[in-house]
């Protein structure tokens, strides 16, 4: 079996899992926030801490070890437009708000049966594809020209070799340090130690970051027939799927269309075997323009951003990549303007 179909295979695997846990688990940046910040949960939000420190440990440990060079991942390139990176993630998070998850939920609950679901993702698919080649890509593709900024210093590690440290100590301090304050804040919560659930699903959804940097960064290399070396991440993925789902003649499966199809499949067939399909709807013609509004603004944001909450809160989190770190926090930015304050997103009754 050559290279790639070894990574479409992983992708496959990987998205089954995630989608079974995301549905068991409730995984969610939106949840973990609102039960964070207005109602006083802290579980949802310390299972994603978990799953961040366990991503940045366990894939700071595959680079250091030189399994998988995450330095040829997008996340890492030398050139990047701070304001556009935040801007986007800015975008992403409100419209995560508005549509009431963000596209990797999206899918796990089209499995379960949520047609408003099948509207967020058909419509950030579009919005994403506009951004990316269409009719969006030249406004674009001129503020990231316009604002662009070139450095070695791209992520932390980075940062700290600066200093004088060697490339390894730099890369093991950062790693050690950011993976453990985050696993501590999980654990220190009485709450979370008591939800084994919870548990799971951050330290399962942590370990399928790195698995999908082995399966493209490692078992994925190849000389004559290389593939991107990349992970978890949804944007641009769902709207290959979408084209794929169109035009498979004209197309090749790869790692992102494949993981977005087993997130479908894996919620889909948990649905299926515990009882939670149940096929919904909008509530009125209102909800529908808000989620389709918010499905734009996170396909358009996300490409700004190059990701999502999982695409960079997670997967770019774990290169420890200063454009990550920007755009994940313009993704909670959003968001906290979409949770809390005069731009906060009201209930439809109140609306």
């Amino acid at each position: 079996m050559d290279s790639a179909n070894i990574v479409v295979i992983s992708g496959l695997l990987i998205g089954l899992v995630y989608g079974s846990v995301g549905l068991l688990s409730g995984f969610c940046l939106l949840s973990s926030l609102r039960g964070f910040w207005a109602e006083g949960d802290g579980r949802l939000v310390r299972s994603y801490a978990l799953a961040i420190g366990v991503a940045v440990a366990m894939t700071q440990l595959l680079a250091a070890g030189g399994f998988v060079d995450i330095g040829k991942s997008i996340y890492l390139q030398p050139s990047f437009s701070v304001p556009v990176m935040f801007f986007g993630g800015l975008l992403f998070g409100y419209g995560m708000v508005l549509s009431n998850g963000c596209g990797s939920r999206a899918l796990v609950l089209l499995g379960r049966g949520n047609l408003r679901s099948f509207v967020v993702v058909v419509v950030l698919a579009i919005f994403a594809q506009m951004t990316l080649k269409g009719l969006i890509a030249p406004s674009r593709i001129a503020m990231v020209g316009a604002s662009q900024t070139t450095t070695t210093e791209n992520s932390v590690p980075a940062l700290l070799a600066g200093m004088g440290l060697s490339a390894t100590a730099a890369r093991m301090l950062a790693a050690s340090i950011i993976s453990a304050a985050l696993i501590i804040f999980a654990f220190a919560h009485p709450a979370f130690r008591r939800s084994p659930g919870q548990i799971a699903a951050g330290l399962v959804i942590g370990l399928l970051v790195a698995a999908g940097w082995f399966a493209t960064g490692y078992l994925g290399a190849d000389d004559f027939n290389p593939v991107p070396v990349t992970s978890l991440t949804f944007i641009a993925p769902i709207a290959d799927a979408l084209q794929y789902v169109m035009l498979s003649t004209g197309s090749t499966l790869n790692f992102g269309i494949v993981t977005v199809f087993g997130v479908f499949a894996g919620s889909l067939a948990t649905a299926l075997l515990t009882g939670r399909f149940q096929l919904e709807g909008f509530q009125s013609p209102r909800h529908m323009l808000r989620s389709g509004g918010g499905a734009a603004l996170m396909g358009a944001g996300g490409v700004m951003a190059f990701g999502c909450s999982i695409g960079q809160g997670l997967t770019g989190f774990s290169t420890l990549a200063l454009a990550s770190l920007i755009a994940f926090a313009g993704i909670l930015v959003g968001t906290a303007a979409g949770l809390r304050g005069a731009l906060r997103v009201r209930p439809l009754a109140a609306a």
